[in-house]
């Protein structure tokens, strides 16, 4: 496993342009089955978005921003790493630090998304609900999980 170093860092307003390049290349790595008038919406929405309504903190190595969580209350709305810099343990760090630190105990993941769906399974989480659509009524079904130790 290769080795990084990195500091987690609360969310700056002077990082959304490198989150958003992140989600971008996160997203064209692991979500392949969205379509791509839905991709650009989603970019747009993003681009508009206020990160600050969130609890948000940036992977960072150096000054770059290497990945990214954003927690609202106790539930996880996005977590996305660099694809540069996937497999090595950098999301499990991220969850790891929303969990005990944000409290975070569920998240949403998209079905289809199954290496996500099975990185959350290892890190504890267990299925409790599904939709047939995402929170935004397109046809992505949607997987509610919390983690197995949440009532």
């Amino acid at each position: 496993m290769t080795q990084v170093n990195f500091e987690i860092e609360k969310y700056q307003e002077v990082y959304k342009t490198q989150i958003l390049r992140v989600w971008e290349k996160a997203v064209l790595a692991t979500h392949d089955f969205l379509q791509p008038q839905d991709f650009q919406e989603i970019k747009i929405f993003l681009e508009q978005f206020d990160f600050n309504s969130l609890e948000v903190y940036c992977l960072m190595q150096g000054q770059v921003v290497i990945g990214f969580i954003a927690v609202d209350g106790k539930k996880v709305e996005m977590l996305f790493i660099d694809s540069d810099y996937f497999g090595i343990g950098l999301g499990k760090s991220l969850l790891d630090f929303a969990i005990t630190v944000l409290e975070a105990d569920r998240v949403d993941v998209n079905e289809q998304n199954t290496d996500a769906v099975g990185f959350y399974k290892k890190m504890g989480f267990i299925v409790y609900e599904r939709t047939d659509k995402d929170d935004q009524g397109r046809a992505y079904p949607l997987l509610r999980m919390k983690l197995s130790t949440s009532s």
